[in-house]
């Protein structure tokens, strides 16, 4: 029997990313039972212990600490070769032209875009904004190949690959009275100045989560363009401005603005990449979403595997 195996050395990877065994399963879509489990198979397997227990972050011990080295050198060389075989055999070109509907996802995205081109350089891409135009209409006309995106249409000829979820929240000065609060109730911003992104209505979950529900209105609105100009605004008191958690982490760990919950339970979206059905498996589109995923769950804070049901293909209609 083979002492360990690949995804063994996936799963140490993991947990000392993550720092912690519920963060790690929750990468590696795991209950934390099971990885618990695999983890004292391993160790029973070789015959040691590979971690000490109880501690954040992780301890690694040297047997432990050796099979990190042993996966930092095999991990991306058995990619690496994975991907040349699957372009052996299902040819190594394309066209994969992608769109952008969440106005926060340049950043985490760029790093994915850049290792895909090293794995598919001679697929020809290119990347919209998709801000000025209706970007899922033209995916299912062919005029785009993927668009990632958190307001999925009903359409037979589109396949939605769900990301990630996250909390939407709400960005507040630190000095704006309802700091103070654990959760906000739609009540609280009806004295507000919402700062929003420059798109529909129906594509803002404050309003359709949120608000709208409970029929509530803003005092007012006013657009940004950037997450940064949002964020200054909010942090000058000019208004209050709802953003994704993984967006916020940055400016509330430097307190610069605090960010509360939609609610006792929040809010919490999905994101997509949204591909035309039958292309969901051409493998370099393929290999893009999965890329996009790693890289997410490598560069997010707060952002969550996404919900069951969606990953199944229940799009709201």
């Amino acid at each position: 029997m083979n002492r360990f195996e690949l995804r063994h050395l996936r799963t140490l990877v993991a947990l000392r990313d993550t720092g912690s065994l519920v963060e790690a399963a929750e990468r590696l879509f795991l209950t934390q039972s099971a990885l618990s489990h695999q983890l004292k198979d391993l160790e029973t397997r070789l015959g040691c212990t590979l971690f000490i227990r109880k501690t954040r972050p992780v301890r690694f011990t040297p047997a432990g600490k050796r099979l990190l080295d042993l996966a930092e050198e095999v991990l991306p060389r058995v990619r690496e070769a994975s991907t040349d075989l699957t372009r052996f055999a299902e040819g190594m070109s394309g066209r994969l032209f992608l769109a952008i509907e969440c106005h926060s996802c340049f950043e985490w995205l760029l790093p994915a875009i850049n290792a895909f081109r090293e794995d598919w350089p001679d697929v020809e891409l290119d990347i919209s904004g998709g801000f000025h135009f209706d970007p899922l209409p033209a995916l299912a006309r062919g005029d785009l190949d993927l668009v990632i995106t958190a307001d999925p249409i009903a359409d037979a000829a589109l396949a939605y690959e769900p990301l990630f979820g996250y909390e939407a929240q709400v960005a507040l000065a630190v000095d704006h009275p309802l700091a103070s609060r654990d959760w906000l109730e739609p009540g609280d911003l009806a004295d507000e100045t919402l700062i929003v992104y420059p798109v529909d209505r129906s594509r803002m979950d404050v309003f359709t989560s949120f608000l709208d529900p409970a029929g509530i209105e803003p005092r007012r609105t006013r657009t940004a363009e950037l997450t940064t100009m949002m964020v200054q605004l909010v942090a000058t008191g000019r208004g209050v401005a709802c953003l994704p958690n993984w967006a916020l982490h940055e400016y509330t760990e430097r307190s610069y603005v605090v960010a509360r919950s939609l609610g006792e339970e929040g809010v919490w979206p999905n994101l997509y990449a949204a591909v035309r059905a039958d292309e969901r498996d051409v493998y370099f589109v393929a290999s893009f979403v999965r890329t996009a995923k790693a890289t997410c769950f490598e560069h997010l804070v707060g952002i969550v595997p996404a919900d069951a049901d969606i990953a199944a293909g229940a799009v709201p209609a």
